[in-house]
C-alpha cells in the first residue's frame, strides 16, 4: 500500500530550526526549549524530539552526517534537504486548517515566518484570516433554527461563533503589530 502523505503539522516547525544552518539534536532541542520562553509550548520531552527527526530524516526532509568528537561519542548533524525546504516553506505558507489546532500550531508558523521575513508573515497571517472567515461561514450556515428546544444548541453555535471572531481579531492585531513593526514605528 502506498505511503499516504499527512498534512504538515507542527513538527514540519523543527525544520525551521535547521533552515538556517545545520544542527545536531542536542541543539534542536535546546533551540525548542528556548521557544517555550516565547510562549511557543511545544512539550516534548528530548527523546520525542530524536524520534520526530528519525522520522523527518525518513520522510526525506532531512539529512544527516555523522560527526566526529575525540573521546565523545559521535554525534548525528542534520540539515534540510530540498525536499525539507519546499516542506517547510510549505508549512509556513499555508494556514491552520481546523481551530481546535489554531493555538498550537499558528504561534509556530508565525514565528518561523517572521523569521523568513515580513513578507511572508503578512501571507501567513492573511491566509489565516481567510480560512478564519470561511470556518465563520461554516458556522453560521450549521445555525440552528429559533424555537423550543434548541436554546443549547444555539448557546454552543454562539460560543462557536464567539471563538471565530475573537481568533480574527487576534489575527488582525498581530497583522497591526507586523506592520507597525516593519514601519520601524515602536510598539507601546
Amino acid at each position: 500500500m502506498p505511503m499516504v502523505k499527512l498534512p504538515l503539522t507542527v513538527e514540519h516547525g523543527l525544520l525551521g530550526f535547521v533552515r538556517q544552518q545545520p544542527l545536531h539534536g542536542y541543539e534542536i532541542y535546546q533551540r525548542l526549549c528556548a521557544t517555550e520562553k516565547l510562549g511557543l509550548s511545544w512539550g516534548w520531552k528530548q527523546s520525542q524530539l530524536y524520534a520526530e527527526l528519525g522520522r523527518l530524516e525518513q520522510e526525506g526532509y532531512l539529512a544527516s552526517t555523522v560527526e566526529a568528537q575525540g573521546t565523545r561519542p559521535p554525534r548525528k548533524v542534520f540539515r534540510l534537504t530540498p525536499a525539507g525546504i519546499a516542506a517547510f516553506m510549505d508549512w509556513i505558507a499555508s494556514p491552520v486548517p481546523h481551530g481546535r489546532d489554531l493555538q498550537r500550531e499558528f504561534p509556530a508558523k508565525l514565528y518561523f515566518a517572521q523569521q523568513e521575513g515580513v513578507d511572508a508573515a503578512r501571507a501567513l497571517l492573511a491566509r489565516q484570516q481567510e480560512a478564519c472567515q470561511s470556518w465563520l461561514s461554516e458556522q453560521r450556515a450549521q445555525e440552528p433554527p429559533p424555537g423550543a428546544g434548541q436554546a443549547y444548541a444555539r448557546l454552543v453555535q454562539q460560543f462557536r461563533l464567539s471563538q471565530i471572531e475573537t481568533i480574527l481579531a487576534w489575527l488582525v492585531t498581530c497583522t497591526a503589530l507586523l506592520e507597525e513593526h516593519a514601519e520601524g514605528v515602536p510598539s507601546p
